[in-house]
Parts: structure tokens; sequence; C-alpha cells
């Protein structure tokens, strides 16, 4: 059942959204992040190829300045550095849509804890920048004062699934598809790496439900008012490629893979379940994605919360700006 859904939204790509007033032919330059944020547009990659042009990027970096330049129209990015990019465009870029949520979970030995308390005491290792954050405002949160974060020794995602796979860290905090990597390279060497937790159902717990979202899409503001009805294609578009990637993780896998966007369509494919990929929009975006930019530290979002003219407010029939 879900197969034939998932063929009938593909077949949907293919026909022009209904209601739309006629555009002249532009395709949208679309540039996506590598790894898990990027996974929802695979199946729009494989259909929409005249539609749309698309850009894979490892770095959100060169993503923020295709923006800022104007080579990129949409495109996805971390929730922090977007509403950062806001901020330094004056309102340049708005947010369209959240697409992926918490991907963060604490892995460890066989002795791992299982819950945040038993943290306590202990040396937690973590990715810099987003994971740091979002883990430290969870034990803050949380009250559990006493775990040493250590996001300098292992600064990256990729360093730091290297080190724990080989054993030299007990302890640490990992996104997909690094966990699912990690517990491969650890079993072909004998060793057991467990998921203690999942951050995401610990936020859950202590912020408001549903708010740790770590991905998004967003558009050039120039570019949305010049094209509004292809800007709500995109969306439609986008949405039902995403509701392909959950329905069938492993057909979206080879998809990944032959996009660029991840390397292992085995590995994608395991770790689809835990990536958190989702498509949520209008005032449900606003609502999660204000209430976990206002739990993050000023610096990382720009300096303040933005005002509400970040978010595009989408809806099936119209944009409200």
């Amino acid at each position: 059942m879900k197969k034939t859904l998932c063929l009938l939204l593909a077949l949907l790509l293919l026909l022009p959204l209904v209601g739309c007033e006629k555009e002249e032919s532009t395709a949208a330059r679309i540039w996506t992040l590598n790894g898990t944020t990027g996974f929802g547009m695979a199946p729009l990659m494989t259909a929409e190829a005249e539609k749309y042009t698309f850009t894979v990027e490892k770095d959100a970096a060169n993503v923020r300045d295709a923006l800022l330049s104007g080579e990129a129209d949409i495109a996805t990015l971390p929730t922090n550095v977007a509403a950062s990019l806001y901020h330094a465009t004056n309102g340049g870029i708005k947010v369209l849509a959240l697409n992926t949520g918490g991907v963060l979970y604490v892995v460890g030995t066989d002795n791992a804890p299982t819950t945040l308390e038993g943290l306590a005491g202990r040396t937690l290792f973590v990715p810099a920048q987003n994971p740091y954050f979002i883990t430290k405002a969870l034990l803050d949160k949380a009250k559990i004062a006493n775990v040493t974060l250590d996001s300098t020794t292992y600064a990256t995602p990729e360093a730091l699934r290297d080190a724990v796979a080989d054993g030299l860290v007990e302890l640490a905090v990992l996104p997909e598809p690094m966990v699912t990597i990690a517990q491969n390279a650890a079993a072909a060497a004998e060793r057991t790496l467990t998921v203690a937790l999942d951050l995401t159902a610990e936020w859950d717990k202590h912020f408001t439900k549903g708010s740790l979202v770590q991905g998004c899409v967003v558009v050039r503001t120039a570019f949305l008012n010049e094209h509004p009805a292809l800007v709500r294609e995109f969306l439609a578009d986008y949405r039902a490629a995403i509701a392909c990637v959950n329905q069938n993780p492993e057909s979206a896998a080879a998809q990944i893979a032959a996009a660029g966007i991840f390397a292992n369509a085995a590995v994608a494919a395991a770790a689809i379940p835990r990536c958190n990929i989702l498509y949520l929009d209008g005032n449900e975006m606003k609502a999660a994605l204000s209430a976990f930019l206002a739990e993050m530290p000023a610096a990382s979002i720009g300096g303040e919360l933005p005002d509400d003219d970040f978010y595009c407010v989408y809806h099936t029939e119209t944009i409200i700006d």
C-alpha cells in the first residue's frame, strides 16, 4: 500500500500544480546539503530535472554564500544558520518549511547510561556547533550540571564518529547517519556500540514537544516575490518527495546515493528511520521553529530571535508573508 501511494506521489511530481498561474520558464536553482538535511530532496532530483537545477554541498557555509550571492534561489540549511542569515541579509531570506527534526543520539558501550541523569559525572563528547548547543540546552533544562561536554577534541561529526567506532571514546552524541556508520564499524571490529538515548525524546520531555527541529528549507525573498507560483509548486513537490523517502527507505536510499547526497545507499536505508525526516510548514512550522530558536544561544542565531517576517507561512493555496 505504501509503495502504491509513493508511486502516485511520484507521478504527481510530474504534473503542474493545479490552480497556479503560468510563469516564465524559470528553473529554480536549489542547493541542498548532503547528509540527513538533504535526504528528502533525492526523489525530487530524480523526477524534476527540468523544473529545477540542483547543487549538493557538504559545507553549510557554501550554501549560505550561494544565497548571499544570488547563485542559489532555494536551499536547505540548519535552522540556526537560516536565522543568522535572515539577520545578515536584513530579511533577504525566508524559511519555507522544516525538513528535519532531531537526529542526535547518545551512543556508547554496553554500560552507557539510558537516562539523562545517568550522564552525571561523565564526559560526553559532542560535535561543535548545533549538537553542542542542543545538548547543553537539554542538560541545563534538566538541571544536570556535572556533565563534562567536550566539543573540541573531536569537533566534527566525522571525527567523533571514527573515534567512537575505534573505541577511543566511551560516550558521545552523534547524528544520523553517523550513528549507523559507527555501529557498523564497531561491529566489524567485534565491539558493541549501543544507542543509549534519543535526544529528541528527551527534548520533548523538557521543552515544547516537537520543537527540536534541526533542518529547514529557505528561499531568497526576491525570488519568492518574483516567482510565487514556482515556490508553491516546489513545496508541493518537496512534500511528496519527503513522503516517498519515509515510506520507502530502500528505494529512496538508492536515489540518495545516485544524487550524491550520501554515498552509501545501505547505510542511508538503515539510518532513515532514525533521521526524523519531515515536512512541516505554515503556522505549525512557525510555532516549532520559534520555540527551538528561543532555546539556542543568541550568537548562534544571529544575535537575536528573528521577527515574524522570517517565517513564510505557506498553505496549500497561498503564501502569506
